[in-house]
């Protein structure tokens, strides 16, 4: 898993107050976040071998979350002690939708020199998150010799990074950056994940509508399920995590996406992004 590394301060309010104003805080979690970790952690709770690939600072938040990857079972020799830098922050702020602060400066992106690229070389899947610099995505996503799967939409180099992709998953607008098309209907993001054929499968979010799953001969819209969403947060995450997870072990296109989405409906019912994934 390439990807962020960050605290995650989950704050659940009855209501964001105003500026001058306070409001007592219901629930706070402090937890391993950010979008590579989580999908780490989600891999890891289905019973998938994983190594996470990121950055810290060398700091003391840094370290406690490299000994909690750990201890959820994540290979954490990878992950990079960038020196003179304070660990990642994110902040989600849960009340009526959820709100998020950042403190993720560049130094925290990882850099080509940080890829570890015989652990890359041997992995059966490689996830790479697209928050990262463009130049590193493509460094491994080129590396790979197993499965890529994409996560999002770069900046640049898109052609390239498609290229290389087995597997390409994005939200709404990702995926409308990715394409070029205005989704509005389900219809339309299958005809999009279309145009990034041949692809061993495409999945595309589509607002208030489900996810869209296509691949070559097939395809599989899921709508929304009947949840009650608490906090969005880590519902894409968890979805990687289960997509990946299920096609590594040999699972057809309908069944991946099929725990795809329980995983992504399963981790938006809580606050936070942390998903809860063991034993599906």
């Amino acid at each position: 898993m390439v990807g962020q590394i960050a605290r995650d301060l989950v704050l659940v309010v009855d209501e964001v107050p105003d500026a001058g104003g306070t409001a007592p805080v219901r629930e706070r979690r402090e937890v391993l976040g950010g979008k590579g970790a989580n999908i780490a952690v989600g891999l890891a709770q289905l019973g998938a071998p994983v190594a996470l690939v990121g950055v810290v600072g060398d700091d003391d938040v840094g370290e406690r979350l490299i000994a909690r990857a750990a201890a959820d079972g994540i290979a954490t020799g990878a992950v990079v002690r960038r020196p003179d830098q304070e660990t990642g922050l994110i902040v989600d702020v849960v009340a009526d939708g959820w709100r998020y602060l950042e403190h993720l400066p560049d130094d925290l992106l990882l850099r080509e020199e940080d890829l570890p690229v015989d652990l890359i070389e041997g992995a059966a899947a490689v996830v790479v998150q697209l928050q990262q610099p463009p130049e590193v995505a493509l460094k491994a996503a080129r590396a790979a010799r197993g499965r890529v799967v994409l996560d999002g939409a770069p900046e640049r180099l898109r052609a390239e990074l498609l290229e290389c992709a087995d597997v390409v998953r994005a939200d709404h607008r990702e995926a409308e950056l990715l394409t070029g098309w205005t989704i509005k209907t389900a219809d339309d993001a299958v005809n999009a994940a279309r145009e990034l054929m041949p692809k061993e499968l495409v999945a595309f979010a589509v607002d208030d509508v489900g996810n869209v799953f296509v691949w070559d001969g097939g395809e599989l819209v899921v709508p929304l399920g009947d949840v009650e969403v608490v906090d969005t947060t880590g519902g894409g995450d968890a979805f990687v995590a289960a997509l990946t997870f299920a096609l590594t072990r040999g699972d057809g296109p309908e069944d991946a996406a099929r725990l795809a989405v329980e995983a992504s409906g399963a981790t938006v019912t809580h606050p936070g992004g942390r998903p809860e994934l063991t034993g599906r």
